[in-house]
């Protein structure tokens, strides 16, 4: 263990991670982070994977920081990016937090714009990879058929009562 005090609760890339967990767990609570990209930056920085996150020094988190935010610099393959080849820029990117759903709305925004074929199947809901769709994918209720209660409704008198007539009903009503 270092010199610094142990913290329960360590700040990296905006997310709050609890000090207790393993370096490579907590690391993969940062949203774009996996468990394999995890594992390639702490190798990079010669950090032990099993140590609690809470005993990292100042230095240990600002490496990581660093390291995340701009992965290329640091010889981590360009194949292990999330998001290669950027339409707008034309470079390799990494996206954390809460660029990736933006980053998404944005490219199937942009493709129902500019009316591609995805972006027809995106408007309607369907699949959009080329899946079938004969069989699965049905979203919502089914139609035409009444789920739940009775077939009929039950009369007072039981199922196998016959039903009055109306005229001895009202026959039977006058001699009262």
């Amino acid at each position: 263990m270092s010199t610094q005090e142990y913290r329960h609760i360590v700040r990296i890339v905006g997310n709050d991670i609890r000090g207790e967990r393993k370096t490579v767990i907590g690391l993969t609570q940062i949203k774009g982070l996996g468990f394999m990209f995890a594992t390639a930056i702490l190798d990079i920085l010669k950090i032990d994977t099993n140590s609690n996150i809470g005993n990292l020094t100042d230095e240990n988190v600002q490496a990581i920081e660093k390291l995340i935010t701009n992965p290329i610099t640091s010889n981590i393959p360009t194949w292990f990016l999330n998001r290669r080849k950027d339409i707008e820029t034309g470079t390799n990117l990494h996206l954390l937090t809460s660029d990736i759903p933006f980053t998404l709305r944005n490219d199937i925004e942009r493709e129902r714009i500019s009316a591609s074929w995805r972006g027809y199947r995106h408007l309607s809901g369907l699949k959009v990879r080329g899946q079938r769709t004969r069989t699965s994918g049905r979203k919502g209720g089914a139609v035409g058929v009444a789920k739940g209660g009775l077939a009929a409704p039950v009369k007072k008198g039981g199922a196998g009562a016959p039903a009055a007539a109306p005229a001895a009903d009202a026959a039977a009503e006058k001699k009262e």
